[in-house]
């Protein structure tokens, strides 16, 4: 783990910014820090384009102290109008690789210690992927959820973008980054609350209120359920559902921080693009 001197500033988060869209795009040129020692949290789908998650990110890290990124599905996408092919776990570490030349924070690299206001913390940007493990009610196979899925009409482009290679599953891929996930979670010491940043949520609670419970399928894994009490959650940040909120379980903070697409945020009654302060908590968050 990495530290930084204590000091002033806030530790904000912002996800699915998908810049592909003009209106996106210029809520990234417009965002600030407050303070020259805000950190921001990029909990994944910054575009499927590695041309545009490049320059969001690197715009990003030329004004905040530190820029962490966890990546969401669409970053993983082969998109057929990315002219860059890569898939699967090559796509990812050519991903890394980008953030690393800009100094962004990735999964793959030492956890850094918020030592701000409301530290210290760990901050874990993760990689998790799913493994349709959150299936329908009334579905007891990943083939029965994804029959069902195709019945409704919701179903993830995932099925068809993301690459698993060489893994010969998403669901394998999954498995594989939750053990050494949790490896290395367990590394962290003893005392030291953890901010785990990841693209989707640890817990399936939040997908509660979604209109089509079928999505929850590409949300996450039930093999996570128990980490906020596993490991000493601080606050959960994720995005991809669409619906920024906050929630609680058990006594731990979800912070859901995501964007979304201007059709829906268009239809809120808050200022599209704010970055949501995750530390210091705020007094209704504490």
């Amino acid at each position: 783990m990495t530290s930084t001197a204590g000091g002033g500033g806030q530790l904000l988060a912002i996800s699915d910014l998908h810049i592909g869209y003009p209106e996106n795009r210029a809520l990234v040129e417009a965002m600030a820090p407050e303070s020259d020692e805000d950190w921001l949290l990029v909990a994944g789908d910054v575009s499927e384009n590695v041309a545009d998650i490049r320059w969001a990110l690197k715009t990003l890290a030329g004004r905040f102290r530190k820029v962490v990124w966890a990546p969401g599905n669409h970053e993983l996408w082969t998109h057929p109008t990315d002219p860059v092919t890569l898939r699967g776990v090559a796509r990812y570490d050519h991903l890394v690789q980008v953030c690393r030349d800009l100094g962004v924070i990735t999964p793959e690299d030492p956890y850094p210690v918020w030592e701000g206001p409301g530290g210290p913390v760990v901050v874990a940007p993760l990689f998790l992927l799913y493994d349709y493990s959150l299936l329908p009610a009334g579905c007891a196979t990943k083939e029965e959820g994804l029959a069902y899925a195709h019945g409704t009409g919701i179903v993830c482009n995932d099925e068809y973008l993301l690459h698993p290679d060489p893994y010969p599953s998403r669901e394998a891929w999954c498995r594989a980054r939750v053990a050494e996930t949790e490896r290395r979670l367990a590394e962290v010491p003893d005392g030291l609350p953890v901010v785990p940043v990841n693209h989707y949520p640890l817990h399936r609670h939040p997908m509660d209120v979604l209109w089509h419970p079928e999505f929850a399928m590409w949300c996450g894994t039930a093999l996570t359920a128990d980490w906020h009490r596993r490991f000493r959650i601080g606050t959960m940040v994720y995005g991809h559902l669409h619906i920024p909120r906050t929630t609680w379980h058990e006594g731990v903070r979800f912070e859901e921080v995501s964007v979304g697409y201007p059709r829906e945020w268009r239809g809120r009654p808050q200022p599209p693009g704010r970055l949501r302060r995750i530390l210091p908590a705020r007094e209704e968050n504490a």
